[in-house]
């Protein structure tokens, strides 16, 4: 009955939903400036008549109903990721939703309105706007940091480190797809850590005196040989990767370049696999320019932890998937080399995400766009809906899976990983 009154309110209100989606998704913007978007989510909650519950991560806010136990939540991201060429993209930042994160707000917004209308609600329910799930703009980021307005680089840290979701008993979040997958449940994301080297040579005139000088950019060329040759003892299983580009390369071509920059990604579902060869990368790097007779600089920025799902979650999620599609539509356990900052949530609580359709791909690319609004913005909801009713009516389920639920690590160990210390 409750799940049938979730429903029919969202299918009442589909124009609603339809036009918030449009808003949002014209509206973006990069991690940390997700001013504009803010205040669309506190005019919604203005009209509603809800109320801030919490404000966090600089630009980040959540809205609560409910009360006592069980405590469930939703994660909503709200930043748009550099799209060049996205015919939606803003003109001064490039940013666009071709990451889906605009339909993640609209499809939770609506699921928390419907919910919302349930007279008797069994617990607590708090959407979580979570802002910089993804990992660009890093000197911005950085100066943050030393303005002391953020500690650490993604939203999701920043929530962990000011213990915003202390009283949280599990946690829903879900991503658009561009896979031909219906809805992929209970799989892997990867984690990932951001390296920036600094290849320093000796400038010297490129055409009269190139034997006086030391060519940081052959530093820079003949390490990215030798990362290449490493590829091929990445282990199958592991999902490994190592991708970047090139940011700087000298700045006249009639001089030997002094400085080549290189910032990449390592990215493994396995932690320990990908800090081993992250350090392999650093001596790499070190001894290749070495050859050449210069030097690197490498800096390493912690990324995001390996996203490990509650499969007693899943259990409950795909029962409600499936009550709008047939379940040979559900993919289960397909391990995704993508990353996000939903893997360092999963530290420390019970967590689900499941990517569903509706959208064009490549997702981060400039043709990424909602193809089935139908799909995106009205069945979704019902689905988070009718989950979090289902976990609500059964708080012994809820609190066998928090008790279950072993942190990967403690907080203190956490916050000295992201520190470096």
């Amino acid at each position: 009955m409750k799940k049938q009154q979730t429903a029919e309110y969202i299918e009442k209100h589909r124009d609603e939903i339809f036009s918030q989606a449009d808003r949002l998704w014209h509206s973006p913007e990069l991690g940390f400036h997700e001013f504009k978007t803010r205040e669309i989510i506190r005019e919604w909650i203005r009209k509603k008549n809800y109320t801030v519950d919490k404000e966090y991560a600089y630009t980040g806010l959540s809205v609560s109903l409910g009360s006592g136990k069980p405590h469930i939540g939703i994660v909503a991201e709200m930043d748009a990721i550099p799209t060049r060429g996205h015919p939606d993209c803003d003109p001064e930042t490039t940013a666009a939703h071709a990451c889906g994160h605009s339909s993640q707000m609209a499809i939770a917004m609506a699921a928390f309105d419907a919910l919302h209308q349930l007279s008797d609600l069994k617990g607590k329910v708090t959407l979580y706007f979570t802002p910089a799930e993804e990992f660009t703009d890093i000197e911005y980021r950085q100066k943050l940091q030393q303005e002391g307005k953020i500690r650490f680089l993604s939203g999701k840290q920043n929530m962990l480190a000011e213990n915003v979701l202390e009283d949280v008993d599990c946690l829903i979040h879900m991503h658009a797809t561009g896979t031909p997958y219906r809805y992929s449940v209970d799989y892997q994301l990867a984690g990932f850590q951001y390296k920036k080297f600094t290849f320093i040579g000796k400038s010297a005139h490129a055409g009269v005196l190139p034997h006086e000088g030391i060519n940081a950019v052959n530093e820079l060329s003949l390490f990215l040989t030798a990362s290449a040759m490493l590829r091929e003892t990445f282990r199958d299983g592991e999902m490994m990767r190592f991708h970047g580009m090139i940011t700087e390369g000298g700045n006249t071509v009639n001089s030997i370049p002094d400085r080549a920059e290189y910032i990449s990604y390592v990215r493994s579902i396995h932690t320990d696999t990908l800090l081993k060869f992250s350090r392999q990368l650093t001596e790499t790097a070190r001894h290749c320019a070495a050859a050449i007779g210069g030097e690197c600089l490498v800096e390493d920025i912690p990324g995001y932890l390996p996203l490990r799902q509650s499969h007693k979650l899943n259990e409950v999620l795909m029962d409600n998937i499936a009550d709008y599609c047939d379940r040979t539509e559900i993919t289960v356990g397909v391990d995704n080399i993508a990353a996000g900052d939903v893997g360092d949530l999963s530290v420390f609580y019970p967590i689900i995400q499941y990517e569903f359709s509706g959208y064009v791909g490549p997702l981060h690319g400039p043709k990424a766009r909602v193809t089935d609004p139908e799909e995106v913005y009205i069945t979704q909801p019902k689905i988070i809906a009718g989950t979090v009713i289902d976990l609500l009516e059964k708080p012994e389920l809820v609190a066998q899976i928090r008790t279950e639920f072993q942190p990967a690590m403690s907080r203190e160990d956490y916050l000295k990983h992201l520190t470096g210390e």
